[in-house]
């Protein structure tokens, strides 16, 4: 199997279009599950974030995997494959897992180096072993990335690159001391969001979510106080700023709900605040497409270049050991039947000649094995070595071919390692 990776972001596309592409709740599951339904597909998984919508799969045809998922995307999210399909990027194998490595390092993300992407890539995995999408490429895959991603933000001081899209957002607002703020939903990025402003001094910091009890806790962490959804509008009234990322699939904050001056910072996708309110006196919108459009956080320094040199260390590390593993099986079967040919020929010798004592039959046994162990063993390590070069996959081929194992052989080894 190989990795395919199908996706838009916002380097291919503007945000509305990742609005109108992003999948969420019981819409991303019965996606994983059609993507996976194809019979060209072994394994999905499915990044459904602010800044991309991307498809992870495991795929053994390439041209009829690219042409399903698009389809599927087109489907789910009503938008017209020949719309959709100018702002796809298509990755497979090598660059694939390149691009994945890249992405939860904060290199591709709207503001170079964030974190969120991490949290985000993990859920990612998570949803797709819980439902049943990803097995154990993905998973293997996956893993890894994950600690290059935290190994980039632990060792190289990548996230203070570019500021966190909070930060970013709040870089239209001015000085946050004193001032009373309003923070919509209690998810990863609102806790984000609450704490930046909790340490930037900001008066009072009021959260409101669906779950009144998940939005209360995060209140508490913050020092702040907790209402529902429902009270939106009388603390709207008040509030000097109001971030809000629920992500809910509708507006929170519509016009008739703002009376005075405010600025809303909207990080949803879709988005929470209805792009009508921009035309209320006193109100500042600022929100994805803005954020893009500032190049705020997208600025490249020396940790940004420490991580690409990072990611291509560990992208060979992965290429080489992914490879290696790969001719593994066919080393397994080869030994496997110089074992059986062993065990068959010293069957026969020892038939031959039963007046052999116990210590001398040992002696011959060890003997034969030595001879065979020794005969195969350059010949394994070096087509492991051989293996991670370019073509490497060949020199398996020729030890089938060569020592005419069986071609199942090799697979059924393969079943059982996973």
């Amino acid at each position: 199997m190989s990795v395919l990776t199908i996706g838009l972001s916002h380097r291919t596309a503007p945000v509305a279009m990742l609005e109108r592409v992003s999948v969420s709740g019981d819409t991303l599951a019965k996606l994983l599950f059609d993507v996976q339904k194809d019979v060209c597909v072994a394994e999905a998984m499915v990044v459904s974030t602010c800044n991309r919508v991307e498809v992870y799969a495991a795929v053994d045809r390439f041209h009829a995997a690219v042409t399903a998922i698009t389809r599927l995307l087109s489907v789910h999210s009503g938008v017209p494959v020949d719309e959709l399909t100018p702002h796809l990027y298509v990755h497979y194998e090598d660059r694939a897992v390149e691009h994945l490595f890249s992405v939860v390092c904060g290199l591709d993300s709207m503001v170079v180096g964030e974190g969120q992407i991490l949290g985000q890539v993990r859920q990612a995995l998570k949803l797709g072993q819980k439902v049943g999408t990803v097995g154990a490429t993905l998973n293997e895959l996956v893993q890894q990335a994950l600690r290059v991603g935290k190994r980039a933000h632990t060792d190289t001081g990548i996230d203070q690159a570019g500021a966190s899209l909070v930060t970013a957002g709040l870089a239209f607002f001015g000085p946050l001391q004193g001032k009373r703020a309003l923070v919509v939903g209690a998810g990863s990025m609102s806790a984000l969001a609450a704490a930046t402003l909790a340490r930037a001094g900001a008066g009072e910091i009021v959260v409101a979510n669906r779950t009144f009890e998940r939005g209360a806790r995060l209140a508490q962490a913050v020092g702040g106080r907790a209402v529902g959804l429902r009270d939106v509008p009388q603390e709207l009234a008040t509030a000097d700023l109001v971030i809000t990322c629920t992500g809910g699939g509708s507006h929170v904050i519509t016009p008739d709900m703002v009376t005075g001056e405010v600025f809303l910072l909207d990080l949803a996708l879709p988005h929470d605040v209805d792009p009508a309110v921009r035309e209320l006196p006193g109100v500042t919108l600022v929100d994805l497409e803005t954020i893009q459009e500032s190049g705020i956080g997208s600025r490249e320094g020396d940790a940004v270049q420490t991580v690409r040199e990072l990611v291509a260390q560990e992208l060979t590390a992965f290429l080489d050991a992914e490879r290696a593993a790969k001719v593994t099986p066919t080393v397994v079967a080869l030994r496997s039947k110089a074992a059986d040919v062993v065990e068959a020929e010293l069957g026969r010798l020892l038939m031959r000649l039963p007046e052999l004592d116990e210590r001398a039959r040992g002696e011959v046994t060890q003997t034969v094995q030595r001879v065979v162990d020794k005969l195969l063993h350059e010949p394994t390590v070096r087509v492991k070595q051989l293996a991670t070069s370019p073509g490497g996959d060949h020199y398996a081929e020729a030890l089938r071919e060569l020592f005419d194992l069986d071609p199942k052989m090799p697979e059924a080894v393969r079943e059982v390692e996973l």
